[in-house]
């Protein structure tokens, strides 16, 4: 196996630069820049030179063991001054060492896949822990870092396991006498991974959204106030406002931290009925961007309704609260009236979905439990009609614990490590 190195920090000046060596030759690689090899697990100033004595620069380094490294091999960083010219003289050296070569997107990460450190969920929780940009973001993503998946997994599959080994030894003594009717057992393990799954699924379309960011639409007639509620929301001119109706053609979409939570806010065309062909494009892409949304806020005209049925947990305000006598449940994004009340109101709404959050947050994992919630069903369905059908319930199961298989990465991962590593900066 080659020995790679890369940047492991950002791109650019900074205070310090850390660059990675991972694999067979990566302590060789810090004896020849070094003129030794550090005690693992201990940081060691070392003046770092190229192949003929000159200085590079005096940086602390770290060595890791195989087994003991993030990677799984063997692992050397260089803390080094992070000016750009320090770090390009390094891997210049690094590059010339024999059996180095420079590391893919992601490929430390791949390594420790590989080399059983981590397993496909918990790299999925990394890769999402480097993009996080909000608190609940951060803190959804250490937890699937963290391995809280896998272990639920593990759990699943242990009683899908043990289910299967019953199942096998009534097919094993199918000419004998069974001492003991395993069936109960075996339903009750079975209904309750597949109760588990049915939560666990469920709750994953909270944590795709907490992922990706929920979607609050500003819903109203033509110069309501949307846009200019949604600038004042963004503390920017982020969409173009005037008196003039129809002014807002296309979604525009503001993308910010609530609270914690990630929430792209969108201005969408005011509704109407209109015989312009540009601005009734608009207005269909509004309606159809306002459906899919996760939350509408809807301003009205005093006397007004809204122009779509409100659902559970959608905010209605009265528009244009500068101009009102009674400001109670209006809002207004010229005079900044009743905003700071409206995203607490988005922000409790918001909060009351988070709370129900599982430990899923893709639909690469929500699928993998459908696929095995599919397989469950067809077992419980097939195991009271007995022994008869025992062997292929057994399969069913097989086929479950597949599924909660690929979704850890044991098996069925090829088809998305491309697209999961593709998304890693050089130095991870």
């Amino acid at each position: 196996m080659d020995t790679v190195y890369a940047l492991a920090t950002a791109q650019g000046k900074a205070g310090v630069a850390v660059v990675r060596v991972s694999g067979p030759r990566a302590f060789a690689a810090c004896h020849a820049i070094c003129g030794d090899v550090p005690a693992p697990r201990r940081a060691a100033l070392r003046l770092l030179r190229d192949g003929d004595g000159e200085r590079l620069d005096q940086a602390l380094v770290l060595t890791f063991a195989a087994g003991e490294s993030f990677t799984g091999e063997e692992t050397v960083e260089f803390q080094l001054h992070g000016s750009v010219a320090v770090v390009a003289a390094v891997l210049d050296v690094l590059g010339r060492c024999d059996g180095l070569r420079l590391a893919e997107p992601g490929e430390f990460t791949r390594r420790a896949l590989e080399n059983g450190r981590l397993d496909l969920a918990r790299v999925e929780g990394l890769a999402d822990l480097i993009d996080a940009e909000t608190e609940a973001q951060r803190k959804q993503a250490l937890r699937v870092f963290s391995g809280a998946l896998g272990q639920r997994c593990e759990t699943w599959r242990s009683h899908l396991l043990r289910a299967v080994a019953l199942l096998e030894a009534t097919i094993d003594f199918a000419d004998e006498e069974v001492p003991v009717d395993v069936s109960p057992e075996v339903t009750a393990l079975v209904e309750g991974v597949a109760e588990a799954l049915e939560r666990e699924s469920a709750a994953s379309v909270v944590g795709e959204r907490i992922r990706s960011g929920f979607e609050v639409a500003i819903i109203g007639a033509p110069n309501v106030g949307k846009s200019t509620l949604l600038n004042c929301l963004a503390g920017r001119e982020a969409a173009i406002t005037s008196e003039y109706a129809g002014t807002t053609r296309d979604v525009i979409e503001v993308r910010m931290d609530l609270g914690g939570l990630p929430v792209t806010l969108l201005d969408t065309a005011g509704l109407r009925e209109t015989a312009d062909v540009v601005e009734s494009i608009g207005i269909a892409r509004a309606r159809s961007r306002a459906e899919a949304a996760d939350l509408r806020v809807f301003l009205v005209e005093v006397g007004e309704m809204p122009e779509m049925t409100p659902r559970e947990g959608d905010i209605v305000l009265r528009a244009k609260a500068d101009l009102l006598g009674d400001v109670s449940d209006a809002v207004s994004g010229r005079t900044g009236a009743g905003v700071s009340e409206l995203v607490e109101r988005i922000r409790g709404v918001l909060a009351e979905r988070v709370a129900g959050a599982g430990i899923a947050t893709r639909a690469r994992h929500r699928q993998a439990m459908e696929r095995g919630l599919v397989s469950l069903r067809a077992a419980l369905a097939i195991l009271p009609q007995g022994e008869a059908v025992a062997e292929i319930a057994a399969e069913e199961l097989r086929a479950a614990i597949r599924a909660l298989d690929s979704l850890v990465g044991r098996i069925d991962v090829e088809m998305v490590l491309d697209e999961i590593f593709a998304s890693f900066c050089l130095g991870k």
